[in-house]
C-alpha cells in the first residue's frame, strides 16, 4: 500500500466556500473526512474554548478535546472526577467558539452502554464532531500512571460502540474506539484482537494507543491492521519519531494530545514568578499577549459588528468609504478566488482588520466599493457598492461609485492598509475639510524607498516635533514622482473630509467626469486638483505604524504587524 502523501496545505472541502454563501459541511462530515483522508492528517488538543480558538487561528483542521487537559484545567484529576455534565460545558464553550470539527476524549464512555447512548446524543446536540472510548473500566486512571490497568470485556465494549452508533441522530458522528492493550501489556496479539472485534460492531476507526518511547509497537501495529479502517496516534511518549514513519504505515490522524495546556503551564508559572520578584508588571508587559489579542479571540469584533445591525446608528458618528475594487495579482495564487481584501491575515480577512479599527473610534457607518470577485465581500455591517468596471478604472472611479455616502464627516481609505488605532484617533481629532495622514518616516519602510510605487507627499513644511506650534501643513503635490528633495512624506492611503470637504470631493469627481478624466484617474490626481483649484488639503504626519499589502512580503509583515 502506497504510504499516504505529505500535506502542505489543509484538506480542502470542495464545498465550504462559506464567503459566497454556499452551504459548509458539517462538522461530524469533516471530521469524518479528516479520519478517510488519503493524507496523514494531524488534530490539536484544547482544553476550553480560548484555546479551541487557538488551535483554530493556527489553521489546525480539528480540536482534540483531551480529558486530561480538560480535567487539569478545572484542576482535577484525570480519574473522572470532572462528571460527563462538567466535561460536556467545557465542550459546549469550545464548540461554540470555533468553526473546526472536534473529536472528544470520552475516557471509557463514562459507565455502561446505556451511558454511552445518553452521551452520544448530548454530544451530537452539542454540536461535536465524535467521541474516542477507550477498552477500559469505570473510572478510568490515565493512561500514563502505573501498570497493567485491567481492561473491558470486549463482548461488553462491542456493546457500547454498538449502543453509540444506533444512537447517534448524526450518521457522521464518529465513534473512535481506543485499544489500551499495549499500554496495558497484553500484547500485539491482544491489541488485533480487539481492533477486529471493535471495528466489527461499528467503530469508525481505532486509535491504537502506546506508552513505549520508541514508535515501533505502533508501526508494527499498522503494519499487521493493514489499513482495515482508519488509524489514530497519539505520539505522546515516541515524540521524536520523524512523521514520515507514520506516512509510511498508512496512519491516518494524528493527535498532539496535550501540549497546549503543557505551554501553558509552563508559561504561566514563568509569568507568576516574575511578577511576584519584579513587584512590577515592566520586565513581562511586552512578552505576554496583549489584551487586545484576548478581545479578538473571544470575539469582540463581532459584537461591534451586530451592534451596528441592532442598534441604531448613532447620529453625528462619522462614516467612512473603503476602496476594495482591485484583485492584487502580486499575492498570485491567493488571490485567484478572492480579492486582495479579503486574503486572511492571522484568522481575519484584512479587510475585516480594517473595518475592526473603524469600529474601536465608533465608526461604523462604513461603504465599501467592490470589484474583483464582489460576491466574496460580504462581511456583516458594511454596505456595499460595486465597481463593475474595476478592471480598466482607476481609484477616482471607484471613490465615485460611493459618490453618495461622501457626505458628512468621512473617512476615505484603501482596503489593503493596517495602522494603528493612535492614527485613528489623531485623524478623527485633526482640523481640516480634507485631512490627508502622511508617513514623515517613509524612507524607513524600505532600504530602497523606490522600490515600489509610492504616493509621495510634497508638503509646505517638513516635519518636526512640535511642528504643529508653527501653524497647518499642507500638501502641494501628490504622486510618485515628486522630487526628492520636497517629499515631506508618503500619503498611507487614509484620508478625512468633513461635510465641506465632501462637498469639494464631490464637485471635483463630476467636474472630473465632464472633462472625461475620471475613468481612469488615481486618487492622487483627484487631489491634485483640488490642490490646483486652491482647495486646502491638511497633512496630518504620522511616523510609521502603518502598512499596505501589495505581495507576500507584505503579508508577513502584516501578520507580524499584529
Amino acid at each position: 500500500m502506497p504510504a499516504r502523501p505529505a500535506n502542505p496545505t489543509p484538506i480542502n472541502f470542495p464545498d465550504t466556500p462559506a464567503l459566497d454563501g454556499a452551504m459548509t459541511p458539517g462538522k461530524a462530515t469533516r471530521l469524518r473526512a479528516l479520519l478517510t483522508s488519503p493524507q496523514l492528517e494531524f488534530i490539536m488538543e484544547a482544553h476550553d474554548g480560548l484555546s479551541a480558538k487557538i488551535a483554530e487561528e493556527a489553521g489546525f483542521n480539528g480540536i482534540w478535546a483531551s480529558g486530561l487537559t480538560m480535567s487539569a484545567a478545572l484542576g482535577v484529576r484525570d480519574n473522572n472526577e470532572a462528571s460527563w455534565t462538567q466535561v460536556l460545558e467545557v465542550l459546549e464553550f469550545m464548540a461554540d467558539a470555533t468553526e473546526i470539527p472536534i473529536l472528544v476524549d470520552g475516557d471509557t464512555g463514562y459507565g455502561n452502554f446505556n451511558n454511552v447512548r445518553r452521551v452520544v446524543r448530548k454530544l451530537c446536540q452539542r454540536g461535536i464532531a465524535g467521541v474516542c472510548i477507550e477498552d477500559k473500566l469505570f473510572p478510568k486512571t490515565n493512561s500514563f500512571i502505573g501498570d497493567g490497568q485491567p481492561l473491558a470485556d470486549i463482548d461488553e465494549f462491542c456493546g457500547k460502540i454498538k449502543a453509540g452508533k444506533d444512537s447517534q441522530p448524526d450518521d457522521d458522528f464518529s465513534i473512535v474506539a481506543r485499544v489500551e492493550a499495549l499500554i496495558s501489556g497484553r500484547g500485539m496479539a491482544e491489541a488485533l484482537k480487539r481492533a477486529g472485534a471493535y471495528h466489527a460492531a461499528g467503530a469508525d476507526a481505532i486509535l491504537i494507543h502506546s506508552k513505549q518511547q520508541t514508535a515501533d509497537e505502533i508501526l508494527t501495529f499498522a503494519a499487521e491492521w493493514g489499513n482495515r479502517c482508519p488509524v489514530v496516534i497519539v505520539p505522546t511518549t515516541y515524540y521524536d519519531t520523524p512523521t514520515d514513519r507514520y506516512r509510511e504505515r498508512d496512519i491516518s490522524l494524528i493527535i498532539w494530545a496535550n501540549h497546549n495546556l503543557r505551554a501553558s503551564i509552563t508559561a504561566m508559572r514563568e509569568v507568576s514568578r516574575r511578577i511576584l520578584r519584579e513587584e512590577s508588571l515592566v520586565g513581562i508587559e511586552h512578552e505576554v499577549a496583549s489584551v487586545k489579542d484576548v478581545f479578538e479571540l473571544t470575539g469582540n469584533q463581532e459584537l461591534a459588528a451586530a451592534e451596528k445591525r441592532y442598534l441604531p446608528v448613532q447620529q453625528g458618528a462619522p462614516g467612512a468609504v473603503i476602496l476594495a475594487a482591485s484583485r492584487g495579482s502580486e499575492l498570485g495564487s491567493l488571490t485567484e478566488d478572492r480579492p486582495k481584501c479579503m486574503v486572511d491575515v492571522r484568522g481575519q480577512p484584512l479587510l475585516q482588520r480594517l473595518i475592526d479599527t473603524f469600529n474601536s473610534a465608533n465608526v461604523r457607518n462604513i461603504t465599501v466599493v467592490r470589484g474583483y470577485r464582489k460576491e466574496m465581500v460580504n462581511l456583516p455591517s458594511i454596505k456595499t457598492v460595486d465597481n463593475d468596471f474595476y478592471g480598466s478604472s482607476g481609484e477616482a472611479a471607484t471613490l465615485a461609485c460611493a459618490i453618495d455616502a461622501l457626505k458628512s464627516d468621512c473617512l476615505i481609505a484603501y482596503g489593503d492598509i493596517l495602522f494603528r488605532q493612535y492614527i485613528m484617533d489623531q485623524l478623527l481629532a485633526a482640523e481640516g475639510d480634507i485631512v490627508l495622514v502622511v508617513d514623515a518616516l517613509w524612507r524607513d519602510r524600505d532600504p530602497d524607498p523606490r522600490s515600489r510605487l509610492r504616493d509621495l507627499v510634497a508638503c509646505s513644511a517638513p516635519f518636526q516635533t512640535g511642528y504643529l506650534e508653527d501653524g497647518p501643513v499642507t500638501a502641494k503635490r501628490i504622486g510618485p514622482d515628486i522630487p526628492e528633495d520636497a517629499i515631506g512624506g508618503e500619503w498611507i492611503g487614509l484620508a478625512r473630509v468633513t461635510d465641506t470637504g465632501a462637498a469639494m470631493v464631490r464637485s471635483e469627481i463630476e467636474s472630473m467626469r465632464r472633462d472625461g478624466e475620471l475613468a481612469e484617474a488615481s486618487l492622487c490626481d483627484l487631489f491634485n486638483r483640488l490642490i490646483a483649484v486652491g482647495q486646502d488639503l491638511r497633512v496630518l504626519y504620522v511616523t510609521g505604524h502603518w502598512l499596505d499589502v501589495d505581495n507576500h512580503a507584505d503579508l508577513e509583515a502584516a501578520r507580524s504587524f499584529l
